[in-house]
């Protein structure tokens, strides 16, 4: 385009440097002459234009081949840096309890923090802790004094699935002691348990799905847990001391909207990260 531009500017330069009017007609030279001084400009301006848009394809080009050169030379794309510090953590990730399990899902972000012992406040006790927790195997210990001081007290859990439907099937669970897990998730940031749902919203990852669980109406509150599908036993851990109890939980109906809920159905969960 340049070129062509050129070659134009030239010939009416060049013709009009020729052309000399018989008649001295002035007027015609003068228009012979700005018309030139046009063509000049605008051939200044295209090649500049010309020339920038050369410069910024090369300085494109430069960086793309710094790119692909750079995982030869041992460096690391910007995305994989990124997926870098996601799977080492450097984000924070996120923890939750996987109820009734001694291990965490078979993911390659997911790693066992430490399995343990269900626990929580005795099921008649009236004050001491609302929420279950996970015990470690290992306690350690700080200033003590041994025997009850009729403080607070922490007592072991254990399953309550001989009252209605069991919805473990095939699994003897009863009187049981119940084991814990707590996970870590390096590359998901965010936890969730949605109860009466066995699949995650679009873009979340499934952890574990189960049953939701609780204490006893009757007894003292507890809070709602999601217990996984496939529950372990705390190894000789079978016998009736009824301390911190899971039941299964039913839907009632009344301000509960029935459909789609359904009296005294046992509700699902599940926990999902992202």
């Amino acid at each position: 385009m340049a070129a062509l531009l050129y070659c134009f500017l030239v010939v009416v330069f060049v013709g009009a440097q020729a052309f000399q009017p018989n008649r001295g007609d002035s007027q015609l030279q003068q228009m012979m002459k700005t018309f030139a001084d046009e063509m000049k400009k605008t051939f200044a301006d295209e090649m500049k234009k010309t020339f920038a848009d050369e410069l910024e394809t090369l300085k494109q080009e430069i960086e793309d081949m710094k790119k692909t050169a750079e995982p030869a030379l041992g460096g690391s794309t910007g995305s994989e840096q990124k997926s870098k510090r996601q799977i080492s953590g450097e984000n924070g990730g996120s923890v939750y309890i996987r109820w009734g399990r001694t291990s965490c899902p078979n993911d390659i972000d997911t790693s066992l923090v430490y399995d343990g012992i269900a626990g929580g406040t005795q099921h008649t006790h009236s004050g001491g802790g609302a929420n279950y927790v996970c015990l470690p195997k290992d306690p350690e210990w700080g200033v003590f004094t041994d025997g009850n001081q009729g403080t607070a007290y922490m007592c072991g859990a254990e399953y309550q699935v001989v009252y209605g439907n069991n919805p473990f099937q095939g699994a003897s669970l009863h009187d049981h002691d119940v084991p814990c897990a707590v996970c870590h998730v390096a590359s998901r940031g965010s936890k969730l348990m949605i109860p009466a749902r066995l699949i995650c919203p679009s873009g979340w990852t499934r952890e574990y799905r189960g049953y939701l669980m609780t204490e006893r109406y009757s007894h003292s509150r507890s809070e709602f847990v999601c217990m996984d599908e496939e529950p372990e036993a705390r190894p000789g851990g079978h016998a009736d001391h009824n301390g911190a109890l899971f039941y299964p939980i039913e839907a009632n109906c009344g301000a509960l909207p029935c459909p789609n809920y359904v009296q005294g159905r046992e509700l699902t969960c599940v926990v999902c990260t992202k």
